[in-house]
């Protein structure tokens, strides 16, 4: 018999698979409602200690740490593990909301506050509802999932427009520029959805620009 997907589960009538969902969304929100101001921060699993990438990942969540944020990061390894590294060295609130996966996603050992997640959407909501900001670095499949979301969840004024930083004009200049000559000259988006996201490279300047917006 083939194998049944996560998401086509609920297509086989067991309806006591929501009071799973539900208790998952239960155990998130009881879990994270007294985080604080925090950021949420993505990039890559597949990003190693020795790149510079993963430096640049500690560094800012550092930084976020000391300007009164906390840090949320998928927990897994990478990008992840960088920013959870550099919120917990720095003394602050380090939180990994892991998803359980065949492959790459393992708890990362600098979390603070760990959780674990079956679900990708409400993970998702989890980012999004104690998120401040959100910091996206440079990542494959996954970090494009979560960062176009987000900017369809502001667009569509499903959630409040706090800033959307991609960090690193290297890496996201390409898409930013097919962004404007395809979606944008067709018309299938506004001008005014280009303001939605902001693309900046430097720590520094990253935390300062959050923090002109949002009152810590």
């Amino acid at each position: 018999m083939e194998k049944q997907f996560l998401i086509d589960d609920l297509k086989l009538g067991e309806s006591w698979r929501l009071f799973k969902i539900m208790g998952e969304f239960v155990e998130g929100v009881e879990g994270l409602h007294d985080l604080g101001p925090a950021v949420s921060i993505f990039g890559s699993a597949r990003t190693r200690p020795d790149d510079a990438q993963y430096k640049k990942a500690e560094t800012i969540a550092a930084l976020f740490v000391k300007n009164g944020f906390g840090v949320i990061t998928g927990g897994g390894g990478g990008i992840m593990e960088a920013a959870n590294k550099g919120a917990a060295e720095a003394g602050g609130t380090s939180v990994g909301l892991n998803i359980r996966l065949p492959f790459e996603q393992k708890p990362n050992p600098y979390a603070t506050l760990q959780m674990e997640f079956k679900y990708f959407f409400i993970r998702k909501v989890m980012f999004i509802k104690y998120a401040a900001a959100y910091i996206v670095m440079p990542g494959g499949f996954g970090t494009m999932d979560e960062l176009f979301e987000v900017m369809t969840l502001v667009q569509t004024r499903r959630i409040r427009p706090f800033p959307i930083i991609m960090v690193g004009s290297d890496y996201w200049g390409g898409l930013l520029e097919w962004i404007r000559s395809q979606l944008l000259a067709q018309s299938l988006i506004s001008p005014k959805d280009m303001d939605i996201i902001q693309v900046l490279d430097h720590p520094e300047e990253i935390v300062d620009t959050v923090r002109k917006i949002l009152v810590v």
